[in-house]
């Protein structure tokens, strides 16, 4: 036994048999989560504002390998046919987007890992204030029946969808109120090779997690990378 199992201090629920929907799936970050879980075995959903679109991207990722159960669908059934849905949705549509899902997500363990973010040139990525706090605060004041978790904020996209990459080699913060939810969405990070889910706190520390998304990217950018977290000594 390593040292790091030695210090886990409860056992991780399995999940290998959850299915899982991803809200902005064609969108490169939920389209290389969608990747992910499919590889690790899971069934996965892509959801978009057109089935036609979501199906496309759903066949581009199934062409990797035979096997793979992944589809697309609009994001309503997306969420609907899903144990676990995960929403990557562009910041300017988050709340709209998840205002019109509350009856399909009403539940379930809704996966937040939008960064609300702005761009300006020559500056770099920037945090946008939130009225609620933060992007998984506003999930929850709308999915007021949801179980709402943040997680997977510092993950490269372009990592996650190159074929070349076997292990992702990052630590996933995930914050919730809900500690059986929290376990739940760290041991699906868990599924993903080379990748770990960490306690981060309760939702109300998701600000300056989401935030931090920002100096990933000026790292990123001066460094020519893909720069993610580990924590040390967990």
């Amino acid at each position: 036994m390593t040292e790091q199992q030695q210090k886990t201090p409860y056992d991780l629920p399995d999940v290998g048999g959850l299915s899982i929907g991803i809200l902005g799936g064609t969108g490169d970050q939920g389209k290389g989560l969608a990747r992910r879980f499919a590889l690790a075995g899971h069934t996965v959903t892509i959801g978009s504002r057109r089935a036609e679109r979501a199906q496309a991207a759903a066949d581009e990722l199934a062409a990797e390998r035979a096997g793979l159960q992944i589809s697309g669908a609009e994001n309503p059934v997306a969420a609907g046919r899903s144990d676990v849905v995960v929403v990557a949705v562009p910041w300017d549509g988050h709340k709209a987007t998840l205002e019109s899902l509350r009856a399909e997500l009403a539940g379930k363990i809704v996966v937040d890992c939008v960064n609300p973010l702005g761009f300006e040139k020559g500056k770099g990525a920037f945090a946008l204030p939130v009225e609620e706090g933060s992007a998984a605060q506003q999930a929850a004041a709308v999915l007021a029946d949801s179980r709402v978790v943040a997680a997977f904020h510092h993950v490269s996209a372009k990592l996650l969808l190159d074929p070349g990459v076997d292990e992702m080699e990052l630590d996933v913060l995930v914050l919730g109120n809900d500690r059986e939810a929290t376990d739940l969405v760290q041991a699906l990070a868990g599924r993903i090779p080379g990748m770990r889910g960490v306690y981060g706190g309760r939702l109300h520390n998701a600000h300056q997690v989401e935030a931090f998304t920002a100096n990933l990217i000026s790292m990123n950018r001066r460094y020519k990378a893909h720069a993610g977290l580990r924590i040390t000594d967990v």
